[in-house]
């Protein structure tokens, strides 16, 4: 049934998810001549009419943060990562801690609001073929992050978990961010059903799902590797969803 209602209401959610990111293309481009907080404020109202163009689809919105987080400190987001629906929400609903996301350079081109979001948003852009830049790019980020008291978002599986299963998380990212900012938490944010909107492909979209972030509690780092912090984050996640480490 979701998917044979996915025919029908997957036309109208592309119309207007499409609408939303051609009408603040130059929303964007105007905002940033005004400066980094102009900018910001039309990249999050840009997230939350994405975020819900889900109710084109009849999905529901669910984020539960109930973490008291500090705003004078840098915060490294870890997550799951089942589809781009994954995106817009953490953006709106996180938006007071200005989080910066790691991202393939191609998206930086030809994809309206978003492209421009990525390309003068303060994240970084990485090329997966050309290792020495990905790391000066997640360098850069990590120095604007402490002075700036920024926060980013890592996915930290590098990949898509497209049938929900999570898949063992990347020390990377998560060691060279927090080797600039010795002083950031780490907070882990549990991802719920994003996968299911996109089970049968771009067409249909799967109608009728509870998309669901939950932001948990903060990591303990202190006396922990970097090995050891990434593993806690990973834990955390898998005891929200429910699933156990691979053997």
């Amino acid at each position: 049934m979701k998917k044979l209602v996915g025919y029908v209401l997957t036309p109208i959610f592309y119309f207007f998810f499409l609408l939303t990111l051609i009408i603040f293309q130059p929303i964007q481009w105007l905002s940033y001549k005004f400066g980094y907080a102009a900018h910001k404020k039309s990249v999050d109202a840009l997230n939350f009419f994405l975020t819900y163009c889900q109710v084109f689809l009849g999905n529901s919105i669910t984020f539960i943060n109930e973490q008291e987080l500090p705003e004078n400190r840098p915060i490294i987001f870890i997550a799951n990562h089942q589809s781009m629906y994954d995106i817009p929400g953490i953006i709106w609903f996180m938006r007071k801690y200005h989080v910066k996301f790691i991202s393939k350079i191609e998206l930086t081109k030809g994809i309206p609001s978003i492209s421009f979001n990525l390309k003068y948003g303060g994240g970084a852009n990485i090329d997966r073929k050309d290792s020495k830049q990905a790391i000066g790019e997640i360098i850069k980020l990590g120095r604007k992050m402490q002075a700036h008291n920024w926060s980013a978002m890592i996915f930290a599986e590098g990949t898509r978990a497209k049938d929900g299963n999570m898949k063992r998380f990347q020390v990377g990212g998560v060691a060279t961010l927090l080797k600039l900012n010795p002083n950031a938490l780490v907070v882990p944010i549990a991802i719920e059903n994003s996968w299911k909107v996109v089970r049968y492909g771009m067409y249909p979209l799967s109608a009728g799902e509870s998309l669901k972030w939950t932001v948990l509690s903060p990591v303990a780092t202190e006396g922990q590797s970097l090995e050891e912090i990434t593993m806690a984050a990973e834990k955390a996640i898998r005891h929200k969803l429910l699933q156990p480490l691979p053997a």
